[in-house]
């Protein structure tokens, strides 16, 4: 069968570095750092107390208190992405086929905050169950797309992903795949996290996989340089809306750039740890370059998963070498982690915006913090250091790769 074209028409985003797209963009330009002292809980006795948190949110602002109080904080961040871009897009529920839009959400965790706290209230008991009703339906990391669904009327397919890191990324896939083949016109799909709390931070700092720079927080990020310590953890959601191509131009939508290609591997290898030879890296590139009949050689731009993990980001250079060769020292590559700190399942989301932009703009964000060359990298490579550069950028692949191995990419490419 004929394979549909899949393009992108809407965007949305809550992160660090703005609760808009255009604050994100505009600071991830410009090389600001999102980290800061954590707000939300004392961190005094922790190891790592820093993060980077969405500034001054109150979910106030966008819900009223009975609302609010039903939505665990990944769920509302995944709400406020959907709205915005569902409202760039222009979607309206009275002109669509609802029964062919439809929702896929990507979470690593879900709702640890509410488990936490309904854990902690149990704890601190008298071995009493008081628990809230709405302690199960606040935690499942599915519940996202359905209140999307529920809040927009959206009745197509509807599930969420799992698969750590990369949750956004396969969300992004799957809804493309099902657009190809005709199982929807629409989707609303992206990713959200929100474990910026003492179980999220405690549990990746016993693990020794975020940053303890406590003394410089925002310098803390530093993807591919030596002095590298682990990663900065961040929050929030993005959200974009895949449109099927004839559908889209049927009803005047602005399209953004094009959906071509899409890969998902596994390392079966480590926990945690990547394949040291970055061998799950390297085929997840080379099955969404074939799978949108891209040639190396016409990539522009990489956002790298670059989490500023030891041996992490040794291992995707590697595999970005073997992949690109020659062509590999000809790209642009840039790790935006550096600066909004690791969205966890929402990575693969706003990265995959970061990619979007910039061939929208023709401009690539850059890496920051960056002090020393590793001499396990290749620092011929061009990693877009210190601040953004100007290029065209007709095709964009996002990588994002997650604990248990998961891997995950997607390529853009300008009409």
């Amino acid at each position: 069968m004929e394979l549909k074209r899949v393009v992108v028409t809407g965007l949305g985003a809550i992160t660090p570095l703005g609760k808009t797209v255009d604050e994100f963009w505009k600071n991830l330009v410009n090389g600001v750092s999102g980290a800061a002292p954590i707000t939300q809980f004392d961190a005094t006795k922790f190891k790592t107390r820093f993060a980077c948190e969405v500034k001054e949110y109150n979910a106030n602002d966008y819900f009223d208190r009975k609302e609010a109080r039903k939505l665990d904080l990944y769920a509302q961040f995944a709400m406020i992405a959907a709205d915005q871009a569902i409202a760039d897009a222009k979607l309206d529920p009275e002109k669509l086929d609802v029964d062919m839009v439809g929702v896929i959400w990507g979470a690593g965790i879900g709702g640890i905050l509410t488990f936490l706290q309904e854990v902690t209230g149990f704890a601190k008991g008298d071995g009493t169950p008081r628990f809230s009703p709405f302690f199960i339906p606040k935690m499942i990391a599915d519940i996202a797309p359905g209140h999307i669904s529920m809040k927009h009327g959206f009745r197509g397919p509807n599930f969420g992903t799992v698969s750590a890191c990369a949750s956004s990324t396969n969300a992004i896939a799957d809804a493309y795949n099902l657009i190809r083949l005709g199982k929807a016109n629409v989707f609303v799909t992206g990713g959200s996290e929100a474990a910026i709390n003492e179980a999220g931070v405690g549990g990746f700092s016993s693990m020794q996989a975020i940053s303890t720079r406590n003394d410089d927080p925002q310098t803390a990020s530093r993807p591919f340089d030596k002095g590298r310590d682990g990663f900065v953890m961040g929050e929030g959601g993005a959200s974009l809306i895949l449109e099927e191509y004839e559908h889209a131009v049927a009803r005047g939508a602005t399209i953004y750039c094009e959906v071509v290609g899409t890969g998902m591997t596994a390392d079966a290898h480590h926990l945690t740890a990547p394949h040291p030879e970055g061998l799950g890296a390297k085929k997840v590139m080379e099955n969404a370059l074939k799978d949108g009949g891209i040639d190396p050689t016409e990539v522009d731009y990489i956002n790298v998963h670059g989490t500023a993990t030891p041996r992490g980001d040794i291992a995707e250079t590697k595999a970005i070498k073997h992949v690109f060769g020659d062509h590999a020292f000809k790209l642009n590559i840039s790790s935006t982690k550096s600066m909004t700190g690791h969205l966890l399942g929402a990575a693969g989301a706003i990265e995959s915006i970061a990619c979007i932009l910039a061939i929208k703009n023709g401009i690539v964000p850059p890496t920051i913090n960056h002090f020393e060359d590793d001499p396990e990298i290749d620092n011929a490579l061009n990693f877009t250091f210190g601040k953004a550069q100007e290029r065209e950028v007709k095709v964009a692949l996002s990588n994002t790769f997650g604990f248990g191995g998961h891997n995950a990419s997607v390529v853009f490419k300008a009409l």
